[in-house]
């Protein structure tokens, strides 16, 4: 039986209906799931592992058996850490199939199966009772059901359910309790992914329509390393503040809640952006707490531990409003049952109504088209003088331009530098409508027509019988995921090569694709085998995700911001592939093989990649590295664009061997727009 998968097309930029194999949605979400970054999180094992010793030994103090009720139990892990510390019985619930059966495995393998049973429920499906999933209630409730923004994954919903229906009045929990934290801050790179700022071209002010500048934003929480984003780009407006924190040993409720904490400004600002964290307590003292806060939190930045699986929050305030040092401010977190949003008001207003403040929500239609990188990018002063600089080249007052990317603002600065006309391609009516709001703010709607057409579809009558002769892309495609998928463009420039005038130009003229090899500090834990955790044998779930990412995913590169992961060139970048965009696509595979020195020791985890575009003769755009590699192998990447990382299978320690070096091998397939690599270590001995 086969299963068909949505998958955008580089080559059309369409979304094409995949057929694959009845296993590939099972496979595809093992190979990303990323398990093996929570097992290689020591800190998380041991606390927990404390935290559940702890609670054992309260149980047995008075005298009970001890029954563990362990949700989202995952490999099983915190299961057998309980049966390990004297517990009599645990039942473990996971949801997920492929887990549960590697659970069953893995419990099997390190001699638990007469301690531990899985259940394969959701765990607000679970009963109890003589024919139930379980005998009897818990006596300890053990969880790991926690995200970036803690309540996520449904936490309150399966507390609330677990409380009233599988666990036992007073029972001992592992977490005991969490906190949630928040900090205001004035930061101009935080609040350029979430507005559109101001936009100076040659003299003029292209101003953002009122309608994003007044919208809240998307909802949605921007989750990030936040441990990368130095302090002196952000400015504390206020301290740090405990906005609430949830007993997970009693009842819980899962409805609508907010929280205030009051304090006064610490400096002038604008405040603008929270960001949050949260810790939780393994057990009722508060002696063993678990955090995530930032490392720049920390005495010793380096003393913190990593984490992918829990990172930090940003949100972003529905309005900017200015703040005097020593105002009397409320900042107010609200929940539903899976997700956070903030509020600020003045102490002296007051609230301003009954019940929760309503959660933002885009009306503006701009965050639903930009997403907060691409809202980074379009605030990109440099780059957007790069843009403006290589236009004024190429634009004059008989220029017919034509510009073909999703949301782009580049037919606008045509405009604004004197072209005679302008159209621009948009790939959807709200790509569409957030162009022409910008163009009414700025009175401009006859100066570019929007056309929601395809490029294949485009005719001379839209043009009204002109003739291009400037082709503009950034490139930048919505539909995107690998730095290559943006060759879109290359697709789009051979489909209207019949509307092209025989001097066209075209902007960028080519795109590279560049490689260098490099170890990850920190992100070769997402791909790297367990073997064992705490002492317990999980080598099942490592041969699960292997056999997935052998499925179809081990020879691809993922998209990872490579900003957020701090990596080390172990080589000089080399730029492996060019693709001439003054030229039509071109009919066959293009092929290219080559190798690259190890010119630094190190452990090498893998290859990135990225493309550069050169705009005109002198003028390039990279969507990687932003600065020439340092002597030490420090890697400064783009803050806008993923870069693709392709993970060596084991990774390779040269740290003694000279003259080492990575061959690599790529062809691009101009029939399904995508580029096929590997990559194979030479040692030199």
């Amino acid at each position: 039986m086969k299963t068909f998968c949505g998958r955008a097309n580089p080559a059309t930029g369409a979304l094409d209906w995949v057929e694959e194999s009845e296993e590939y949605d099972y496979h595809q979400e093992i190979a990303r799931s990323c398990y093996a970054d929570m097992l290689h999180d020591h800190d998380r094992n041991e606390k927990y592992y404390r935290g559940i010793r702890a609670a054992v030994s309260r149980v047995k103090a008075r005298g009970e058996r001890v029954i563990v009720l362990d949700i989202g139990t995952g490999t099983g892990l915190l299961s057998m850490m309980a049966v390990t510390a004297g517990a009599d019985y645990c039942y473990a619930v996971e949801v997920f199939q492929p887990m549960a059966d590697a659970a069953l495995r893995i419990i099997a393998k390190n001699g638990f199966s007469d301690k531990i049973k899985i259940i394969n429920k959701h765990s607000t499906d679970v009963t109890v009772g003589p024919d139930g999933d379980m005998q009897t209630r818990a006596n300890v409730l053990i969880t790991e059901l926690f995200d970036t923004e803690l309540i996520g994954e449904g936490a309150l919903p399966s507390y609330e359910h677990a409380h009233l229906n599988l666990v036992q009045e007073g029972c001992e929990a592992v977490p005991h309790r969490a906190r949630v934290y928040a900090q205001l801050v004035e930061s101009e790179q935080l609040w350029s992914w979430a507005r559109l700022q101001p936009v100076d071209v040659d003299g003029r002010r292209l101003l953002p329509p009122p309608t994003v500048g007044r919208c809240a934003g998307a909802h949605s929480v921007c989750d990030i390393q936040l441990s990368q984003v130095p302090p002196d780009r952000f400015t504390p407006l206020g301290p740090r503040c405990t906005m609430f924190s949830v007993d997970f040993s009693k009842p819980v409720s899962s409805a609508p809640q907010s929280h205030s904490s009051s304090f006064r400004a610490q400096s002038s600002g604008q405040a603008q952006v929270v960001l949050s964290w949260w810790d939780i307590d393994m057990d009722p003292g508060g002696t063993i707490v678990c955090s995530m806060a930032p490392s720049w939190t920390y005495p010793d930045p380096c003393s913190s531990p990593w984490r992918d699986h829990w990172m930090q929050s940003v949100y972003f305030l529905p309005v900017e409003r200015k703040v005097e040092e020593g105002e009397e401010l409320s900042l107010t977190v609200s929940h539903d049952d899976y997700s956070l949003w903030y509020s600020l008001l003045p102490v002296s207003q007051g609230p301003v109504s009954e019940g929760p403040p309503c959660r933002p929500c885009c009306v503006c239609q701009a965050h639903l088209v930009w997403t907060r990188p691409r809202f980074g990018e379009l605030n990109d002063r440099q780059r957007t003088q790069s843009y403006v600089n290589a236009l004024h080249r190429v634009v004059k007052a008989e220029s017919v331009c034509l510009g073909v990317s999703d949301g782009s603002l580049l037919p606008v600065f045509a405009h604004m530098l004197g072209a005679k006309k302008v159209f621009s391609l948009e790939s959807t009516g709200m790509c569409k409508q957030v162009i022409e709001q910008v163009l009414d703010a700025n009175s401009m709607r006859g100066g570019v027509q929007v056309l929601q057409i395809r490029p294949d579809q485009l005719s001379s009558a839209d043009l009204a019988g002109e003739q291009i002769s400037v082709l503009l892309g950034e490139p930048y495609f919505s539909t995107g995921l690998l730095p290559w998928h943006s060759l879109f463009f290359w697709y789009c420039r051979t489909s209207l090569a019949r509307l092209l005038a025989p001097d066209a130009t075209v902007l960028p003229r080519s795109a590279t694709l560049h490689v260098v090899a490099v170890e990850f500090r920190d992100l070769w834990r997402i791909r790297a085998p367990c073997g064992t955790c705490e002492g317990f044998d999980v080598g099942p779930m490592d041969e699960m995700v292997q056999k997935s990412l052998d499925f179809h995913e081990s020879r691809e590169a993922e998209p990872h911001p490579l900003w957020e992961y701090p990596c080390r060139a172990l080589t000089q970048s080399k730029a492996v592939m060019t693709f001439d965009f003054l030229q039509c696509v071109p009919a066959q595979p293009i092929s290219c093989m080559g190798s690259l020195p190890l010119t630094r020791r190190g452990r090498c985890h893998g290859v990135a990649l990225w493309m550069e575009y050169q705009l005109n003769d002198d003028i390039t755009v990279s969507m990687g590295l932003t600065k020439p590699i340092s002597d030490e192998g420090v890697c400064e990447w783009s803050l806008h664009r993923k870069q693709g990382v392709f993970f060596f299978r084991s990774p390779w320690d040269g740290s003694g061997d000279e003259g080492a070096s990575v061959s690599y091998t790529f062809t691009f397939e101009p029939s399904i727009g995508d580029i096929k690599m590997d990559f194979t270590v030479n040692s030199a001995n």
